[in-house]
């Protein structure tokens, strides 16, 4: 694909738990969502959008505890490390700009941890599970 890839491909499903497809509609990179028999498709860039707010919502209340999680694992104690990390949380839409992550690692890793979005017919990001997170942000 010439375009921007989509950041949550093969990570997203309807509400009825079916997979949702990545589809090229003309020059759109689209996220086709089963919708009984028709799939309906919506802009791959408004739905990354959404889960990149929903997760940014979700993390910026505990940016302390993820910073000093993150700099333990990596063995950090300075102050550019953690500032680093605070900005990353701040800038996660970021993401969305082409050659911000590599996407096939970034979906592995999410794919791994038993990361999904939930999504209604029109697009609409209905829920994010995200394991372990779950427990502690609810």
């Amino acid at each position: 694909m010439s375009q921007r890839e989509p950041l949550f491909a093969g990570l997203i499903y309807n509400e009825e738990g079916q997979p949702v497809q990545v589809a090229q509609v003309g020059r759109d990179i689209c996220y086709a969502i089963p919708d009984g028999d028709f799939l309906r498709h919506v802009d791959a860039i408004d739905v990354d959008r959404q889960v990149l707010a929903h997760l940014k919502e979700r993390f910026l209340p505990l940016k302390d505890v993820l910073v000093e999680g993150a700099m333990r694992m990596m063995g950090a104690d300075d102050p550019f490390t953690r500032a680093a990390l605070e900005m990353g949380l701040e800038r996660m839409d970021q993401l969305l700009e082409p050659g911000a992550v590599n996407v096939e690692d970034f979906r592995l890793a999410l794919w791994m941890s038993g990361f999904r979005v939930i999504v209604n017919v029109h697009g609409e990001v209905v829920r994010v599970i995200i394991p372990g997170l779950d427990e502690v942000g609810e």
